[in-house]
């Protein structure tokens, strides 16, 4: 058999090329050619992203479909684990234009994701019982609990002394936990565990200290500056005529923005 020609063997290594090369996010153009805005959320974070008759639902929710509206697009959405948003807008670009799901702008978040000016602001709280630990320094030998991938993990693994830290899927699994006496308390978001005093009024649960405060955006692939920029101008556009303030005194009663 004959050598195959350097030539032939080049292209060949040319046209697998492409192959190789990780996946892009879809430019500005390429989604306003396509006519929807592919938005994630985790649907698990009641008010701001959960599930509602079989589709997506939230304060968050309603603001995504409102940027898409004022970038001319439809939202078309996407439900992924919280804990693995992040890593498929990255592995995944072609498939998530944006994610909008309650996600704290950190330092370590930028490395992975680039991320919209904030959309809301809140901030880290103790969530327990009547009688419970109300304090950072309360937590100390108890048995607590928080939402995996979180920034309240991430907060109650790093606390310098003994402890015990249940992980939970979702952030609604470790507010029924704390609620149900499977924990002695749990680290979540101000306006979730608000929230929980109404869902789980016979609980008796009560809110402790505030142990941060956090400014939440939304994640975009890194790099992808265009969509970005343009999602931020449909945002300011929303504070300026006043959708934003209305929906967020529709679900809070109050302006959560930053």
């Amino acid at each position: 058999m004959r050598p195959r020609p350097a030539r032939l063997f080049l292209t060949a290594v040319l046209c697998l090329a492409p192959a190789l090369l990780p996946a892009q996010a879809r430019t500005l153009a390429e989604v306003r050619a396509s006519g929807a805005l592919n938005i994630a959320t985790s649907a698990d974070f009641e008010p701001f992203n959960y599930m509602r008759g079989g589709s997506p639902a939230g304060f968050e929710v309603d603001l995504g479909g409102a940027v898409a509206r004022k970038l001319g697009l439809r939202a078309q959405w996407v439900v992924r684990p919280f804990d693995g948003l992040l890593r498929d807008l990255a592995g995944r670009p072609q498939e998530i234009d944006l994610v909008i799901a309650s996600h704290a702008i950190t330092s370590t978040r930028l490395q992975s994701a680039d991320f919209s000016t904030p959309h809301y602001c809140t901030g880290g709280v103790i969530l327990t019982r009547q009688g419970g630990p109300l304090t950072t320094r309360a937590l100390a030998g108890r048995n607590l609990g928080a939402e995996a991938g979180s920034t309240y993990f991430g907060f109650l693994r790093k606390l310098p002394f003994q402890k015990s830290v249940q992980v939970y899927g979702s952030s609604q699994a470790a507010i029924q936990a704390v609620a149900t006496g499977q924990v002695d308390a749990i680290a979540t978001d101000r306006f979730a565990a608000l929230d929980a005093l109404k869902t789980y009024s016979k609980a008796k649960l009560v809110v402790g200290d505030t142990l941060w405060k956090e400014q939440i955006g939304m994640a975009f692939a890194k790099g992808n500056t265009e969509l970005r920029q343009a999602v931020n101008g449909a945002l300011k556009q929303l504070v300026q005529d006043g959708s934003y303030l209305k929906l967020s005194q529709k679900y809070f009663g109050q302006n959560i923005g930053c």
